[in-house]
C-alpha cells in the first residue's frame, strides 16, 4: 500500500548492506515450497495475495524488524517486486522509499500490543488477530508466551500459511524456529460472514478474557456495513472484559487509491470508536512519535508534511493532490467504564 508520489532527496535511506543482492533461502526454491507459492499465485485473490506482499514487505526491512520466516511466508514473486521498488527508489533518493509505511505500521502494532498485554498485569489474555494473512507475531514476539493467539482468515490461507510454517521449522535454515505463543489456535473464518464471531468461540475464545484485537490491514478492505458490524461486535466485549482495539483506518482520500480495492474509511476514527461503545482512543499518525521509529525524520517527507496539516484538509494546498492519510488507532474499554 503506497500513499503519495516519491520525489526528491531522501535522508530516510536503508543501510547499504540492504541492497546486496537479493539472496532467497534455500527453502524457498525447494520444490515443495515453490509448489505452494503457486498455488497462491494463480488461485488467490487479489486481496488474499495482499498477505504475501505484506510478509515481503517485513521480510525486506529487516533492519528494524524480526521476522524469521517472512521471506518464506512472502514468496520470491512478492521479494523481487518490492525489492526492485525499494531499489529503484533508493537510487532516485526517493523520500519515502517502497514499505516504509508497512514498517513503520508492523513496529506499531507490535509495540503497542506487548504494551496492551502488560496493561493486564500478567492476568489472563487471548489475542485475536483478525484478517491474520502471513502474520508470524505467534512466532515472534515474545510478550505473547503467556497468551492464547486466535488467527483468523480464509481457509485455504490458513492452510497454505501452516504447511510453510510447517516446511520452515523442518529446514535447516530454521531448525530453531518455535512458538513464542502460548498456544496458536487457527479459525478458518470469513468475517463478512454472519458466523465468524460463533466460529471464534467454538475455538475457544473466551469472552471474559482479557482480549486484545488486531486489525491491521484489513479494515478498508471490507465494505462498510461489514466494517461497521466488525467493529460494532468487538466494541460489545467492553461490557464483559478488558478489551484493546489496535487498527488502522484510511482517510476518505486514501481510498481514491484504488476504488475497487478499498471500500470503508473514516475521517474520524477517534470519533467512530466511541460512538461504538470504546471510551478511550487513541489516534496517531505515521511520523508521530509514537509511530516513527526513526524511520520518518525528513521533515519534507511526505508523512510529516501531511502531519502539519489539518486533519480536515482533503488536498494539499501546495499542489492540490489527495491528503493520503493512515491512522494507527488504540481504542480500549472495560465493565463499568463509560463514555465521557
Amino acid at each position: 500500500m503506497y500513499f503519495g508520489n516519491m520525489a526528491g532527496k531522501s535522508s530516510e535511506m536503508l543501510p547499504e548492506e540492504a541492497w546486496a543482492e537479493l539472496k532467497l533461502p534455500e527453502l524457498l526454491v525447494s520444490d515443495g515450497v515453490r509448489a505452494l507459492h503457486a498455488t497462491i499465485d494463480h488461485e488467490w485473490d487479489p486481496l488474499q495475495r495482499t498477505a504475501c506482499q505484506t510478509a515481503a514487505g517485513r521480510a525486506l526491512w529487516k533492519h528494524v524488524i524480526h521476522d524469521p520466516v517472512a521471506e518464506i511466508l512472502a514468496g520470491e514473486t512478492y521479494l523481487r517486486n518490492l525489492y526492485d521498488k525499494m531499489r529503484e527508489d533508493q537510487i532516485k533518493k526517493a523520500r519515502e522509499v517502497s514499505g516504509v509505511i508497512l514498517a513503520v505500521r508492523t513496529l506499531w502494532f507490535d509495540s503497542k500490543l506487548e504494551a496492551a498485554l502488560a496493561s493486564f498485569h500478567g492476568r489472563e489474555a487471548q489475542v485475536v488477530l483478525l484478517g491474520a494473512g502471513m502474520d508470524a507475531r505467534a512466532y515472534r514476539l515474545s510478550c505473547l508466551k503467556e497468551s492464547t493467539v486466535f488467527e483468523v482468515d480464509f481457509p485455504k490461507l490458513l492452510q497454505t500459511k501452516a504447511a510453510l510454517l510447517q516446511a520452515a521449522t523442518g529446514s535447516n535454515e530454521h531448525q530453531n524456529l518455535t512458538m513464542t505463543a502460548k498456544s496458536l489456535i487457527r479459525v478458518a473464518a470469513d468475517i463478512r460472514d454472519d458466523d465468524w464471531l460463533e466460529k471464534l468461540h467454538r475455538s475457544g475464545f473466551v469472552a471474559e478474557t482479557n482480549t486484545v484485537w488486531v486489525l491491521e490491514g484489513i479494515l478498508y478492505y471490507l465494505s462498510h456495513p461489514h466494517a461497521m458490524e466488525v467493529l460494532k461486535s468487538i466494541a460489545a466485549y467492553c461490557a464483559l472484559t478488558n478489551t484493546v482495539l489496535l487498527a488502522d483506518f484510511m482517510n476518505k482520500s486514501s481510498t481514491t487509491l484504488s476504488h475497487s480495492t478499498f471500500h470503508f474509511y473514516s475521517d474520524w476514527p477517534d470519533h467512530l470508536l466511541p460512538s461504538l461503545g470504546f471510551p478511550h482512543v487513541n489516534l496517531s499518525q505515521i511520523g508521530d512519535p509514537d509511530a516513527n521509529f526513526g524511520l520518518i525524520h525528513d521533515p519534507l517527507n511526505l508523512f510529516n508534511k501531511l502531519r502539519e496539516l489539518p486533519r480536515s484538509v482533503q488536498n494539499h494546498p501546495e499542489d492540490g493532490t489527495p491528503c493520503r492519510r493512515l491512522y494507527l488507532v488504540e481504542a480500549s474499554g472495560s465493565p463499568n467504564q463509560t463514555i465521557p
